[in-house]
């Protein structure tokens, strides 16, 4: 589970594949909204408020791109609603998986190496189209309520599930949030739970 504007969802992102494949295992994407998430489970963003945490989780995103080899230029706007992105996503799934999935790298990067609104619905236009995804018929889709009822149903399905931020993982039944736990996933994958 992931949000499109979270930069610890990214940095997720550009492992989890391969550190799936290395245990025979398959990623199932999951986008959703964190400004659904956080009202409801008593959330907010990290880098909202005073004090000193705000300021230390800016300079922890930089860090934790350096400290695992991606690619990272702070958004200039942050957070953005990602809704669209998130549509789009789902409309893409259920069309082709794989491009879905180099869709999300492409969102992803678009926003936090690019620094583009990926907010806009131009812009989500704009990167599936250089994905080869016709233009019109994604746009026509993302004014559907059926697609935007699928995301909203996504959302409800990841807090019923104990979703309370991104990323959050599921192996095995078992829950990982953030990044950071990455070495922990990939234990867990060796050893078949700990």
């Amino acid at each position: 589970y992931f949000d499109f504007s979270s930069p610890y969802g990214y940095l997720m992102a550009e492992k989890i594949d391969a550190l799936a494949e290395r245990f025979q295992r398959r990623v199932k994407w999951r986008p959703i909204l964190l400004g659904v998430i956080f009202p409801a489970v008593g959330g907010r963003p990290p880098v909202e408020g005073g004090g000193p945490k705000p300021r230390y989780t800016v300079r922890d995103f930089t860090r934790s791109a350096r400290f695992l080899g991606v690619p990272y230029n702070p958004p200039s706007r942050f957070p953005l609603p990602t809704q669209n992105a998130a549509r789009a996503y789902y409309w893409l799934h259920d069309q082709d998986c794989a491009l879905a999935r180099r869709y999300v790298h492409a969102v992803f990067r678009a926003f936090f190496v690019d620094d583009r609104d990926i907010s806009a619905p131009e812009t989500v236009l704009a990167i599936a189209a250089d994905l080869g995804v016709d233009r019109a018929t994604l746009a026509a889709a993302l004014a559907t309520p059926e697609l935007k009822a699928r995301l909203k149903a996504e959302n409800d399905a990841a807090l019923a599930r104990g979703v309370f931020g991104s990323p959050y993982v599921v192996v095995d039944g078992e829950p990982f949030f953030g990044a950071d736990r990455l070495p922990q996933i990939e234990k867990w994958l060796a050893e078949g739970g700990f």
